[in-house]
């Protein structure tokens, strides 16, 4: 047999071999003679185009983070891109301040917790010097709670001067300083110094003070959850869009429930205290202070 005959009757006999279904198809896309190849190796001698070098780059079918996928490229480019710059509302300086908030708040929640102990060890030993401490756990529990009920019902009001702690001006710091100093002058130098009731009243009118407080601050915070964006610590000169007048509800039974709250709260605070000289102040500051806030209200008519 010659050569050629050799030569033929070989590539018959190769070509008529049966083929594994993987290399079949790169036999018929490569044309007869051209050698094949494995799919699942890359021959590291083959030249990658673009888009082999962008295999692992998200293509427009690729799903989101709820594993939908977009309809088209357009949807991908119409995403909002994050923010590359803070929010100066909520900066240090802001009156949103992130960090002036819970500094706020960790400052109530430190001094609220070093009250209770001096409040239960005062009152071990009998002696009524629990007073002072509960008037200040008082005090941190009411500024607490205007800024949280303000937080949880108004939310777009829940600046860092929510808390109430430096808006009321220095007449309210003055009340309270002299609050805590007729109590210690009267307890160290006047033990024995009793105006207009006798001593047997004492724990009756301790009974009636704590009623005042709870009476007052429920009152309040009730006040304020209710009107919801409706409330304002601030006398409002212009209407706000959306604000109605609230007249339902507490609203319905006191006009001004939110400054009848404040009020018995306030007196309260110097009923427990025994403090008889505060409390007419008290009476007095608080009822210009509120009279004149009703007459602005009325004139404004927003």
């Amino acid at each position: 047999m010659s050569a050629n005959h050799t030569a033929a009757f070989t590539l018959t006999t190769a070509a008529d071999l049966p083929l594994p279904a993987s290399k079949m198809a790169t036999s018929s896309s490569s044309g007869l003679g051209t050698p094949t190849t494995n799919p699942t190796r890359r021959d590291p001698f083959e030249i990658h185009t673009a888009h082999a070098a962008n295999d692992d780059a998200p293509s427009s079918h690729s799903s989101d983070a709820n594993g939908h996928a977009p309809s088209s490229t357009s949807e991908l480019s119409s995403r909002p891109s994050p923010p590359q710059s803070h929010d100066p509302t909520y900066g240090p300086r802001g009156p949103k301040s992130l960090s002036g908030i819970s500094r706020r708040a960790f400052t109530l929640g430190l001094l609220l917790g070093c009250s209770i102990p001096l409040i239960a060890f005062a009152t071990y030993f009998s002696s009524s010097l629990w007073r002072p401490p509960f008037f200040l756990s008082a005090l941190t529990l009411f500024h607490f709670l205007e800024y949280w009920t303000t937080a949880r019902y108004n939310p777009s009001a829940a600046t860092t001067s929510a808390f109430l702690l430096s808006q009321n001006g220095s007449a309210y710091n003055i009340a309270h300083t002299m609050a805590f100093a007729e109590f210690f002058l009267r307890h160290y130098f006047f033990t024995r110094w009793r105006v207009l009731l006798p001593e047997w009243m004492d724990m009756p009118m301790l009974a009636v003070g704590f009623v005042m407080l709870a009476v007052g601050q429920a009152t309040r915070t009730m006040a304020m959850a209710h009107a919801g964006s409706n409330f304002n610590h601030l006398v409002q000169s212009t209407k706000k869009q959306g604000h109605e007048l609230v007249t339902d509800g507490i609203y319905a039974w006191l006009r001004h429930p939110s400054y009848f709250g404040f009020w018995w709260w306030g007196l309260g605070t110097q009923v427990v205290l025994g403090n008889w000289v505060c409390l007419v102040g008290y009476a007095v500051v608080l009822w210009r202070f509120f009279s004149g806030r009703i007459v602005s209200e009325l004139f404004s008519r927003v």
